[in-house]
């Protein structure tokens, strides 16, 4: 970075070097302080903006240390009514005659504050939740009181499923079950008479659309979901003979979690409505269209159709939604149907937030201490690398490159064979990083890179160490090469001038975050700010609320993270509702099926053995054992 960015660096430059106004959808910025803030809607129609390092702290001061999931109500609140005032408009705008309801897959974050949540946000719209399992399906049944809005159960459901789903109709709930296989039909028939209950039958239609993005598997011809149109045709055939053809209400699809082509969302609709229509024909009731989900997050902010992106907004998506169902049905005298839609990635994303600290940094650059300095003593060819350090010119970058790489290699080489000592070796790594940072400086000043030279700034980036679990917190990141915003919270007044990857406390090198989002594409690096002698230095990953929170795994037997929830009040003030302790280490073993009593007993032995072969005293085995029962109620993360 320049001299004379540096000097007159702002947070501007900040919000625009890590995109925050891009990925943040009006929900997160910059204070004066350089500080990341929550843009909050709060309930007096207003917009609070609150510090997130002061929502930290307080956190902290209430013995909440990091790392630490913060979830923002007022951004899952906000996004609950986005979703169901743009369909409104939509509906308005187009002169459609229905409604929307909306509901939310349970999958895609099961914790109970977020369920419970919703449902209380959702209410004044009717919004519902999808259930993909008996589990779900309980807790959607503990969780909704608004019988005006729906429950959709997808997945494969068993008898004791679809039992539990008709007695819930009896207390005038709406419980949909959307048949997946051929197999399922079945099942509800019989269910359904012996209960003597009328079902609620939706069906799941494989769609030839195919979508881009990441979870595409979901559509085309090959889903692992759904009905083909030989099976649909044997359904409506057996639902006739049973007398039953009026159940069936709903036709359902899904093309991918995140789609980010408008394209492929009004495709997949028009495809649909073929089916709807000619369900209709066939003499079912149907009156339900669910659209499944796909309403993308723009996690990188390029607002394009890149698998990370999208490039739509949200009215463009409900108005092209509201078109093509209409563009559809009305040309075949079909009634408009209610829209479903089962967003949960663009419900839930924003409104949660990953914040960590960094404990220790590794920097590649050569040190300048006396043990560094060549003598006659040394060997031939640390005096050959220092010359090449010394002789690099932007003119002469590859061969610099070259000289100093085929120098260290030759003692590392000679190293191995004894015949150099750890000290001239230590000399030789220090002296080819000392080329290597001259080359990296002057590559901005060549006519054109080398190819050897291009990963150079790369290489020599530092490493930040995170107090956190990549595998734990951000599955994605890890498993599928998903991508999230991750920026400082503060500081942003002034300028990063370290480049670096961040690694996570697990001792596996796959623990690591080295994709970040860049002005026009993917990083490999982000720019950071040199650590301060007693000041944390916190980050935060962002739009982390969907799926992060229970698929981790427990690598290292790294737990769950402590977790907060707040709320922003008009006044600027900030409520701390709900707090949950992260994971103790006795937690964790129990997860493994260790038995805490067990191991502390075994311990108290080994220790009481300690005791009687006179290595420790009595005295000592007290503070062993209190030591050891302390740890084990102790937090996974390190702790400060």
């Amino acid at each position: 970075m320049k001299q004379q960015q540096i000097i007159d660096w702002t947070r501007e430059d900040s919000a625009d070097l890590y995109g925050i106004r891009n990925w943040g959808a009006g929900y997160f910025d910059l204070n004066e302080a350089g500080e990341i803030t929550a843009q909050a809607p709060t309930t007096d129609g207003n917009t609070q903006s609150v510090s997130m390092l002061e929502i930290a702290r307080g956190a902290m001061e209430r013995g909440l240390g990091m790392p630490l999931l913060l979830r923002i109500e007022n951004l899952l609140d906000a996004q609950v009514a986005l979703i169901n005032t743009s369909f409104a408009r939509a509906i308005e705008q187009c002169g459609y005659n229905n409604v929307f309801r909306g509901v939310f897959p349970i999958k895609v974050n099961q914790q109970c504050q977020v369920i419970e949540e919703i449902a209380r946000a959702g209410s004044p719209f009717n919004h519902g939740l999808e259930a993909g399992s008996k589990a779900e399906l309980i807790a959607a049944l503990s969780t909704l009181d608004n019988t005006e809005s729906l429950i959709v159960c997808n997945g494969y459901k068993d008898e004791e499923f679809i039992n539990l789903g008709l007695q819930a109709q009896r207390l005038g709930v709406q419980v949909f079950f959307v048949v997946e296989t051929p197999s399922e039909v079945a099942t509800i028939i019989a269910c359904a008479e012996r209960e003597q209950v009328r079902p609620n039958i939706g069906v799941r239609i494989k769609l030839a659309s195919k979508v881009g993005g990441y979870w595409n598997a979901t559509s085309g011809d090959r889903s692992i979901f759904g009905l083909g149109s030989n099976d649909l045709i044997a359904m409506v055939d057996q639902l006739r003979h049973h007398d039953m053809l009026d159940c069936l209400k709903l036709l359902h699809y899904h093309l991918g979690s995140q789609v980010p082509n408008i394209r492929d969302i009004r495709t997949g609709v028009l495809e649909a409505c073929r089916y709807y229509a000619d369900l209709v024909e066939e003499g079912a009731a149907m009156g339900y269209l669910d659209l499944g989900g796909g309403l993308a997050v723009d996690y990188d902010g390029s607002k394009t159709n890149y698998t990370h992106s999208k490039n739509y907004s949200l009215d463009e998506y409900c108005v092209d939604v509201v078109e093509a169902i209409m563009g559809t049905l009305d040309s075949e005298g079909v009634a408009h149907p209610v829209i479903i839609t089962e967003s949960g990635r663009a419900t839930v994303a924003y409104s949660s937030v990953l914040l960590f600290d960094i404990l220790d940094t590794t920097r590649f650059e050569p040190v300048e201490l006396e043990h560094t300095k060549i003598t006659e003593d040394d060997h031939p060819m640390l005096r050959y690398l220092q010359d090449a350090a010394n002789n690099v010119t932007a003119k002469n970058l590859q061969e610099s490159y070259n000289d100093a790489l085929y120098y260290r290699d030759e003692v590392r080489s000679l190293y191995l064979h004894g015949q150099v000592s750890l000290r001239e070796r230590a000399n030789a790594e220090n002296l080819f990083l000392q080329a290597a940072q001259k080359i990296r400086a002057l590559l901005d000043e060549a006519e054109e890179i080398p190819v050897d030279l291009q990963a150079l700034p790369e290489v020599l980036s530092d490493i930040y160490y995170a107090n956190v679990s990549v595998f734990q917190s951000l599955p994605d990141m890890w498993a599928i090469d998903q991508v999230f915003p991750v920026v400082p919270i503060h500081r942003h007044d002034e300028a990063p001038t370290r480049s670096a990857i961040i690694a996570d406390i697990t001792c596996d090198c796959d623990g690591k975050i080295d994709r970040f989002i860049g002005r026009q594409e993917e990083q490999k690096t982000l720019p950071l700010h040199p650590l301060k002698d007693g000041e944390d230095y916190i980050l935060g990953a962002f739009l982390v609320g969907a799926y992060q929170e229970t698929l981790g795994d427990l690598h290292n037997l790294f737990g769950d993270t402590n977790v907060v929830n707040v709320r922003i009040n008009g006044d600027g003030s900030v409520d701390y509702n709900r707090e949950i302790q992260g994971d103790s280490i006795a937690d964790v073993l129990s997860y493994v099926e260790y038995r805490p009593q067990d191991m502390f007993e075994r311990f108290r032995k080994l220790a009481e053995k300690a005791v009687k072969d006179g290595r420790i005293s009595p005295q000592q085995r007290k503070q062993i054992l209190h030591t050891y029962t302390a740890s084990m109620s102790g937090y996974t993360y390190f702790e400060k």
